[in-house]
C-alpha cells in the first residue's frame, strides 16, 4: 500500500512509451535505468504491439501533420513498452531526461538517430499524461506500492 506521509505532489505519474526502435536496438534496460537512478518508481509496464486503434488515439492531435501516417506506421511497425513511472515532477524530469536528438545527456541526444527514430515517447504535461495513461492501461493495472526509499530520496 502506498505510504500515507508521502504527500500527493511526490506522487505524480508520467507515460513514458519505449517505441519500437528502442526494443529492436535492445535499448530498454539503458531507458529504464536512466528513471531508477533518478529515483522515480516504476508503477506499471506492458509489452505490447500495438493496435492501430490505440496509437491513432494516442497521438490524434498531430493527425494533420504531413508525418502523421509514417508515425502510425512506425507505432504499430513492431513491439512497445509502454511505463508509467511516479515521482516528484515526474512529467517535467522526464521530458528534460528525454531531450531532442541533439541534447548531450538526454535518453534522445545519447541514443537516437534520427528524429523519425527518436525511441521513446513522453507525455508533455501532468492532464496529457493522465490522459495517455488512460489509453495504454487500465486503473488496476497501476500498482500503489511502497518502494521503502522515500526517505533517501525525498528525505521524508
Amino acid at each position: 500500500p502506498r505510504c500515507p506521509a508521502v504527500p500527493p505532489v511526490l506522487q505524480e505519474q508520467t507515460l513514458l512509451v519505449a517505441k519500437p526502435d528502442a526494443l529492436q536496438r535492445r535499448l530498454l534496460g539503458d531507458i529504464i535505468q536512466r528513471f531508477e537512478r533518478r529515483g522515480f518508481k516504476l508503477v506499471a509496464m506492458k509489452l505490447l504491439q500495438a493496435e492501430r486503434r490505440l496509437v491513432e488515439q494516442h497521438y490524434e492531435q498531430l493527425r494533420p501533420k504531413p508525418f502523421y501516417p509514417a508515425l502510425v506506421a512506425y507505432m504499430t511497425s513492431g513491439p512497445v513498452v509502454a511505463m508509467v513511472w511516479e515521482g516528484y515532477d515526474v512529467v517535467r524530469c522526464t521530458r528534460a531526461m528525454v531531450g531532442d536528438s541533439s541534447a548531450v545527456g538526454t535518453i534522445r541526444g545519447d541514443l537516437s538517430v534520427h528524429v523519425a527514430r527518436n525511441l521513446v515517447h513522453a507525455s508533455d504535461s501532468v492532464e496529457t499524461a493522465r490522459r495517455e495513461i488512460g489509453f495504454w492501461f487500465q486503473r488496476h493495472e497501476l500498482l500503489a506500492w511502497d518502494c521503502g526509499d522515500s526517505d533517501n530520496i525525498y528525505g521524508l
